[in-house]
């Protein structure tokens, strides 16, 4: 084995459940984190202060919005503050922009760099905080100790697209929030799959409890609790509707406080450490693209080319099958994601296997951009446990947008490790033909995809991306009231048709049924 080859040799995971006015800061997050990581490599604390490499996993609160605007004390600089935190003086810091792709991405990334000789020992780590933060802003509790020790003024380097994941219109029809654009995506699998509503929510809790009962058994698990297929899509008080078709017990739960991290080296480095072979897990295989970036772009709202090709070329690079995979970690943010990474995979949702080692992002929790991380994480334990076992993680960004693949073993890796550019797919995706979309549509139209919001005060607003009488896409909104809105949750609405112009308030669309 090559001495450049890079080596998984450690990884870390915390969850905090204790009172929000005592809840650790971002950095001490990411520092407990990066502490077990070592921990797990058989190192002490102090082997982090020879970190040559720092990327972290951008914090939520740094996205583009409301959440930017919040009123605490921030890390200008994550990676830079984290750095000297644990007295590292390093050659690469990095902080990636907005995606839950960023883990394997910045694996892929760190990997890359240690076979080219350009870093022997580096950590990927992020955290999420949201839980504790909301709660500190809403109790009053005051953020001492969350202030940035380093007081850093540079700002970091930045990883990935920093490009919203949304345009200004479908941000104007409600479409710049996860838990409305992902169940348009959903509904419009219903549809192309011809089953009824019924059935299709029977499906959802069929394929969403035993993720439940993976996070039942996880203690990282931010609700450790196993729930029936039943129980998950049935609306109730506790679990009232999001978005249709969606019930809360089928959205990804970000207000959490978790962080997690793993160490890669080169072989070199991992053993002049001293760090056990038994420890070391290999990213055999890996790829990274995006589909055509805004959702009102796509090809159509039930497939994802870009699931397809970065997994068809991470198989590839670790020169093994479907096949030969022994535990799967499929990104599930939301039911579509897991659905449209199966096909696309070519997996079975009652796979044997299973699709999830964590639990998802509903119940071991939705830690901002750094899910992937704790799957990955917790994918190294089940390859150790099981020597010669193979691994599967994949993490998506934005709105089914941003893919990253990783395949994992602790079987040596042979050769050189070498990693194809991510241009090479993304050319392909970006080729691809696609629905021209007119602005201010007229006349006569169908339904391509739609949703149902709701608030906690019941229903709120119909969404919908439709086709005018030339084929055209468009996006609007439909009337508001309770009865338009109880029948398009009653009964298929894609397919169906109606009339579109501007609406009264002269800003969107509007969309009015037959």
């Amino acid at each position: 084995m090559r001495d450049d080859t890079p080596v998984i040799i450690g990884a870390g995971q915390f969850t905090y459940r204790g009172p929000a006015n005592t809840s650790p800061s971002p950095l001490e997050l990411l520092k407990i984190a990066a502490e077990r990581a070592v921990t797990d490599a058989g190192l002490g604390a102090e082997a982090l202060a020879g970190l040559d490499g720092v990327a972290v996993v951008g914090f939520t609160i740094d996205a583009p919005g409301a959440l930017s605007q919040l009123p605490f004390p921030r890390l200008k600089n994550p990676p830079a503050s984290f750095a000297r935190s644990v007295g590292a003086d390093t050659t690469f810091e990095i902080y990636t922009h907005m995606g839950g792709n960023s883990p394997q991405q910045v694996i892929n990334t760190l990997c890359e760099r240690i076979a080219r000789g350009e870093n022997e020992l580096t950590i990927a780590v992020g955290a999420e905080f949201l839980g504790s933060l909301m709660k500190r802003l809403k109790g009053g509790a005051g953020f001492a100790g969350w202030e940035d020790p380093y007081a850093i003024e540079d700002e970091p380097k930045r990883m990935g697209d920093p490009r919203p994941g949304t345009t200004p219109q479908e941000n104007a029809h409600g479409l710049n929030r996860p838990i409305n654009v992902y169940p348009m995506f959903e509904n419009a699998l219903r549809a192309r799959d011809g089953r009824s509503i019924d059935d299709h929510q029977k499906r959802l809790g069929k394929l969403f409890a035993p993720f439940s009962k993976v996070a039942s058994m996880n203690p990282h698990a931010w609700f450790p609790t196993e729930r029936s297929e039943a129980e998950l899509v049935t609306v109730t008080d506790q679990n009232r509707m999001i978005s249709f078709p969606y019930p809360k017990y089928l959205n990804a739960i970000m207000e959490v406080d978790q962080s997690a991290g793993v160490i890669i080296a080169s072989v070199r480095k991992a053993r002049e450490l001293g760090v056990p072979e038994d420890k070391w897990v290999f990213l055999h295989g890996c790829a990274d693209a995006s589909d055509l970036w805004y959702p009102s772009d796509r090809q159509d709202f039930h497939s994802s080319p870009a699931m397809r090709l970065t997994g068809k070329r991470a198989f590839e690079m670790a020169r093994i099958g479907l096949d030969d995979l022994d535990f799967i970690d499929l990104y599930s943010c939301f039911p579509i994601a897991v659905e449209v990474g199966a096909e696309e995979l070519g997996l079975s949702l009652d796979d044997p296997r299973g699709l999830t080692v964590t639990g998802g992002l509903p119940y071991m929790g939705g830690p901002g951009n750094n899910y992937a991380m704790h799957s990955i994480a917790t994918m190294m334990g089940k390859l150790r446990d099981r020597p010669q076992s193979w691994g599967l993680c994949t993490a998506n960004g934005w709105y089914l947008t941003k893919q990253s693949v990783g395949i994992y073993s602790t079987t040596p890796l042979q050769g050189t490790w070498e990693r194809e550019d991510p241009a090479v797919i993304q050319r392909q995706i970006d080729a691809l033909p696609h629905p021209a979309l007119v602005e201010h549509p007229e006349g006569p139209a169908t339904i391509e995809a739609y949703t149902v919001v709701h608030t906690r005060d019941g229903y709120h607003m119909g969404i919908v991306f439709g086709r005018d009488s030339h084929d055209r896409r468009f996006i609007a909104v439909t009337p508001d009231d309770e009865a338009t809105l109880r029948d398009l949750e009653g009964r298929e609405g894609v397919g169906r048709t109606g009339t579109v112009g501007r609406h009264p308030d002269g800003k969107r669309n509007l969309f009015t049924p037959d």
